[in-house]
């Protein structure tokens, strides 16, 4: 799957900040999935608002931009950019952060925390080391011991959350929470439950969100706008239901959007 699943209208910013990605550390990748660095410099320009949609799981940010620990979001977020700035985010598993702070899952959603009111005294001082840190690499260790030395280990529900939730995300087929079940080996219900205690989000509303992800990307790449087939390739029952979960978490319908992606 594109890296750049989740940005929308993904070629609108290319000229306005730089995104790096950098893989965690072998002994900490069944809790992190990567890092992401953005810089900006936009003090001879106007400001530029980058929307996402984000994935179903925690980041914890850090630098001139929203720090803190960001929740799972229900809706689109957008970042506004200006002036000269950078943010080292640490892109968490689905389940991968909890137990690293001492906040149920569903309590996160929605939710920005200090890195002060989510880890107190430690997290106050790994914001200061990580913004005196002379390079991308010693952030990265610093973010990566902080981890390390607190996180409790990933239980083996942990990892069965992280494993359905990538069920979810790379079938398209995969449109209802009773087909995630199926292909999961476990009850509707023992799912739901999973997904409460480690991810704070239900599987249907991850099961949505990837599909319209997949559909911003497909439409953010050109070509013939033809709604009933993409809804009929995400299994949507019918044209209408793929409209309204797409403006419900895009701010825009189909179309709308794909002309928004043409037009930059």
């Amino acid at each position: 799957m594109a890296i750049r699943h989740g940005i929308l209208v993904p070629r609108a910013g290319e000229d306005r900040f730089t995104l790096t990605l950098h893989p965690p550390a072998d002994d900490l990748a069944p809790v992190v999935d990567r890092f992401w660095i953005v810089r900006w410099d936009l003090r001879k320009h106007p400001a530029f608002e980058q929307e996402t949609l984000p994935y179903p799981c925690v980041n914890v940010v850090i630098g001139t931009h929203r720090p803190g620990v960001h929740g799972p979001l229900t809706s689109r977020f957008v970042a506004r950019l200006e002036g000269e700035g950078w943010v080292l985010g640490t892109k968490f598993r689905p389940a991968g952060f909890r137990g690293l702070a001492g906040v149920p899952p569903v309590e996160l959603v929605d939710r920005v925390l200090t890195l002060g009111e989510a880890f107190e005294g430690a997290g106050r001082a790994l914001d200061r080391a990580v913004v005196m840190a002379p390079d991308d690499r010693a952030r990265i260790a610093l973010v990566e011991h902080f981890v390390r030395t607190r996180h409790p280990g990933m239980g083996s529900e942990g990892l069965e959350a992280n494993r359905i939730v990538q069920l979810a995300q790379v079938d398209p087929a995969i449109a209802r929470v009773g087909d995630l079940a199926a292909r999961a080996g476990r009850p509707i219900r023992t799912i739901e439950r999973m997904f409460r205690n480690q991810i704070g989000v239900p599987p249907k509303w991850v099961i949505r969100r990837f599909r319209v992800q997949e559909a911003a990307a497909r439409l953010a790449g050109g070509g013939v706008l033809d709604c009933p087939g993409l809804a009929h390739d995400l299994g949507y029952f019918d044209q209408a239901h793929f409209i309204r979960d797409f403006k419900s978490q895009v701010g825009r319908t189909p179309a709308q959007y794909a002309k928004m992606c043409a037009a930059r």
